[in-house]
C-alpha cells in the first residue's frame, strides 16, 4: 500500500470514530428519550395536531364498557370503536370549540362521553331537567342538544322538552341518547338522530359539527 494511501486512511480515522461514537450514543439514548417524550398526537383534519388520541381512545373504551355492563344498548364491537377513532382523527378540527347542552337526570351515566368531548376541545354543559335546559338556552348559545327521554317518573320528558323548544322558537339539532329509544315508533322532526349506542352519539355530534363548520347547519 502506498504511503499516500496510508496518509488518506489515517486522515479519515477521526471522522469514522466520530460516526461510530454518535451511533453508540444514539443506541444508548434512544429508549430513554422515547420513554421521556410524550406520545405524538395524530394529525387531524387539515393537517392540524388536535388532541392526545390515546386519552380519547381510553375514554371511548370506558364509555363502551360502561354501556355494555349496564346493558343500556347493543354491544359496540372493537371495529365500531376503531371506526369512531378514525373519523375523529379527521373531524376533530370541526369539534374544537363546539358547544353541547346535555340534558339527563342521571348525568353520571354520560361521564366518559362528556369527558371525551371535552378532551376534544368542546364545551359540554350538563343539566338534569327541561327547565334547566331552557334557562341555559336563554343565557348561552349551543350548537346542539343531547337528551335522554325518560326522567324520573316521566317516560316522555325528552319529547315534551322538544315541544317546549318549539314553543320558544328554539331550533337546534337534538340527539336523543336513551336506552329505551325506538326509532321505529317515529321521531319528532327536531330530532337529528336517536340511538342507544355510545358510538352513534359520537358520530351524530360529528355530523352536526361538520354541518355547522361548513355552513350547512
Amino acid at each position: 500500500m502506498s504511503e499516500a494511501l496510508w496518509g488518506k486512511l489515517i486522515d479519515m480515522v477521526p471522522a469514522v470514530l466520530w460516526v461510530v461514537f454518535a451511533f453508540v450514543v444514539y443506541l444508548g439514548l434512544r429508549k430513554p428519550l422515547r420513554e421521556a417524550l410524550p406520545r405524538m398526537t395524530r394529525i387531524g383534519a387539515l393537517g392540524v395536531v388536535e388532541v392526545e388520541f390515546t386519552e380519547v381512545e381510553r375514554l371511548l373504551t370506558k364509555a363502551v364498557e360502561s354501556s355494555d355492563q349496564e346493558e343500556t344498548g347493543p354491544l359496540v364491537s372493537r371495529a365500531d370503536r376503531q371506526a369512531v377513532i378514525r373519523r375523529l382523527d379527521h373531524a376533530a378540527v370541526y369539534l374544537k370549540g363546539g358547544r353541547i347542552l346535555w340534558v339527563d337526570d342521571l348525568p353520571e351515566g354520560n361521564s366518559y362521553l362528556t369527558a371525551l368531548f371535552r378532551q376534544l376541545g368542546m364545551v359540554v354543559d350538563e343539566v338534569t331537567s327541561t327547565d334547566e335546559a331552557l334557562a341555559c338556552l336563554d343565557r348561552s348559545a349551543y350548537d346542539l342538544v343531547i337528551s335522554d327521554i325518560h326522567r324520573e317518573m316521566d317516560g316522555q320528558a325528552g319529547i315534551k322538552m322538544l315541544h317546549a323548544f318549539r314553543a320558544r322558537g328554539i331550533n337546534l339539532p337534538v340527539v336523543i341518547h336513551a336506552a329505551r329509544f325506538d326509532p321505529t315508533l317515529g321521531v319528532d322532526p327536531m330530532i337529528f338522530g336517536g340511538t342507544n349506542r355510545v358510538d352513534d352519539v359520537v358520530h351524530y355530534v360529528i355530523d352536526v359539527m361538520e354541518r355547522v363548520r361548513l355552513g350547512d347547519g
